[in-house]
């Protein structure tokens, strides 16, 4: 009797686990077949709307934008994280994300088990710029300048834990210079008082400091990212510069909630990666201020888990507490 049903019980399980492979299988081959809701936390929503757009021709599905900066992005994450797990609901990651893992201490969701990789869409580097009148003309300048006067210099973020923090507060340890950091609400209040002169230097990303170096307001004298940016080519990275281990980017990506099956973020992949090495929409990126890429799930998975271990590393020596 026992034999009989261990052999009634492992035959259920055998009979469950093939239903739910033809369900996923299914649900893969009709998706979409309804809208999709890409949900943007902190950060520019361009590359959740540039690439909505092509998918919605290539698949017949709108998709719709819906901004949630509130929280540093917590709110974004959480939304994502608890959504049905279907594909049809996904979050536009971003650096604020793998930050916050590490700096929140009571996150209501856990970015790398609640969420899954899909692809890493784009990168865009930081430019840390000085005022246009400044006598700085060098990462070297303002190294000299920091140590000749320890704790006379500042620099400003878009707020406390966020990337461009990271990115000046890891200059400040692999330069051994005492700089005191100044947090702003956004990158826009930063710059503000960066073209009054009211700080020194901040690290911007990239589409944000542009038009400003363009202007000649604003002077780019290095680039937080490992290679030089393209659209920059005459400005050397900070590693260039004497710090061979300094690399930090800002990013987008798509994340969707842990349990989507895998067909189906197998299937998003394709389209995203698809997507991101169209010309048109390299060149709408490109304009934006990012580099486009397009990756595999194993790729960007490794990518996130990377940007974490660099984040806790520079907060644990950094001593940077949540905001």
């Amino acid at each position: 009797m026992a034999e009989k049903l261990n052999q009634i019980h492992f035959l259920t399980k055998k009979a469950i686990l093939l239903l739910c492979l033809i369900s996923s299988v299914t649900l893969a081959q009709n998706f979409p077949d309804k809208p999709l809701r890409v949900i943007v936390g902190p950060g520019p929503d361009s590359l959740a709307r540039i690439t909505g757009e092509k998918i919605t021709e290539d698949w017949g599905q709108a998709v719709v934008v819906d901004a949630r900066p509130a929280a540093g992005g917590i709110i974004a994450g959480d939304t994502v994280a608890k959504s049905t797990p279907d594909g049809y609901t996904l979050l536009l990651s971003t650096g604020s994300f793998t930050i916050n893992s590490v700096l929140q201490p009571k996150m209501p969701y856990d970015f790398q088990n609640d969420l899954a990789p899909v692809s890493l869409l784009a990168t865009l580097p930081f430019i840390l710029v000085v005022n246009a009148s400044s006598p700085i003309k060098s990462l070297k300048d303002f190294v000299t300048a920091s140590k000749t006067q320890p704790g006379k210099f500042n620099y400003a973020s878009s707020g406390n834990g966020t990337p461009a923090h990271l990115a000046g507060e890891m200059l400040k340890q692999m330069a051994s210079i005492d700089i005191l950091h100044i947090p702003y609400k956004s990158a826009a209040a930063g710059v503000t008082d960066l073209l009054g002169g009211q700080v020194n230097c901040m690290f911007v990303p990239a589409p944000s400091a542009l038009p400003f170096i363009r202007s000649n307001q604003l002077r780019a004298i290095a680039v937080s990212s490992p290679k030089r940016y393209s659209v920059l080519p005459e400005i050397p990275t900070v590693a260039e510069e004497g710090y061979p281990n300094f690399a930090i980017v800002g990013w987008n990506g798509i994340h969707v909630p842990a349990k989507t099956p895998k067909s189906v973020i197998e299937k998003l992949n394709k389209e995203f990666v698809k997507v991101m090495h169209q010309k048109e929409v390299q060149a709408k990126a490109v304009a934006a201020g990012f580099e486009p890429l397009g990756s595999s799930i194993e790729e960007f998975a490794q990518f996130v888990k990377s940007d974490i271990s660099r984040s806790s590393e520079v907060i644990k020596t950094g001593n940077i507490q949540p905001y």
